[in-house]
């Protein structure tokens, strides 16, 4: 009996010492990997990942900054080429001829009311429309559904377009840029997936605290919602600030409602149309000569510049909305 105690004891003591040794194993591993001794296939991926990122930036930010110098640049010295990084010959006439235009302030405040206005807007109705979508007791949501992705890839056509908004006396008013922009098919649809993957629990919860639907979607939904909520505002707001073929068609001859995008076409339509054989324009009352190329500069900065702007405060929001539907329970 007692050898056989014995015997366990030192079977036990053995089993301890080998489950020791592995947890040292296990920390020595660990602590290898934090102290970077990595193998040599992880150093070529990470070496090959950084190469590819790096190249990804430069690719990406190179035709920005490049525009950035030329707007900044003389323009018949920006004809000659050869600036890429650092204006050559720093003015700035080019933003003084696109600024002095005639109705570009009135532009730019018409694209700034159209942007705000035509975001909020557009972001309250989608909202509430994938709201009801989303109800599971809602009878015609897979019908609707289908409405709407058919909707995406069938119009009316530009004319019959014209001839319905002129019926409802949209054309000629501001409210021919906000009101058919309010519903998107493809902006509902986004909402309303990332709806559905909330905990039904939530909803049922405040059901039985007696909230109706409309608390429901203010307090309990709407504070989930940011992520899509930003990201869908952030395509609104692209489209209306870089939208001016609406602005041809239906307020070509309401200058009070004219855009800034419009203006900046009319202008380089101008200069293109005007330039000499040496590809230059004199600027009327100045002296000073433009080309095309540092007004089309000057215009794509001013344009691109506020959504530039805007994209940080909502860029965390926007990678998590893109995500939508790509993790389930």
């Amino acid at each position: 009996m007692k050898e056989t105690k014995e015997n366990k004891g030192q079977e036990n003591g053995i089993s301890l010492d080998t489950s020791v040794r592995k947890d040292k194993i296990k920390v020595a591993t660990i602590n290898e990997k934090r102290h970077g001794k990595l193998k040599v296939g992880d150093i070529i991926f990470y070496t090959c990942n950084a190469i590819i990122m790096i190249a990804v930036c430069v690719i990406t930010l190179y035709p920005v900054l490049n525009t950035l110098a030329i707007s900044f640049n003389d323009g018949v010295d920006a004809v000659r080429g050869g600036v890429h990084l650092i204006p050559r010959m720093f003015t700035w006439t080019n933003y003084t001829t696109v600024l002095g235009k005639k109705d570009i302030m009135q532009g730019a405040l018409i694209s700034v009311l159209r942007t705000v206005i035509g975001t909020l807007l557009a972001l309250a109705a989608n909202a509430l429309l994938a709201f009801i979508v989303a109800q599971r007791k809602f009878v015609f949501r897979s019908q609707l559904a289908l409405f709407w992705v058919i909707t995406m890839y069938v119009n009316g056509g530009m004319i019959p377009t014209l001839l319905l908004y002129q019926k409802l006396h949209l054309t000629g008013t501001f409210w021919v840029y906000v009101i058919p922009a309010m519903i998107s098919g493809f902006n509902m649809l986004v909402m309303r997936t990332y709806m559905e993957g909330l905990p039904d629990s939530l909803q049922e919860a405040a059901e039985i605290d007696g909230a109706g639907f409309f608390t429901i979607f203010l307090k309990v939904i709407s504070p989930l919602c940011k992520p899509v909520y930003a990201t869908v505002a952030l395509f609104v707001a692209v489209g209306q600030w870089n939208s001016w073929f609406d602005t041809m068609l239906y307020n070509r001859f309401a200058t009070q409602y004219t855009t800034l995008q419009y203006e900046l076409m009319k202008l380089l339509s101008s200069v293109t149309s005007l330039k000499g054989s040496t590809g230059a324009n004199t600027t009327p009352g100045s002296g000073v000569n433009i080309t095309p190329i540092s007004v089309r500069s000057a215009a794509t900065i001013l344009t691109m510049a506020p959504i530039v702007m805007l994209y940080p405060f909502l860029q965390r929001y926007f990678v998590t909305g893109l995500t939508i539907g790509g993790v389930k329970e």
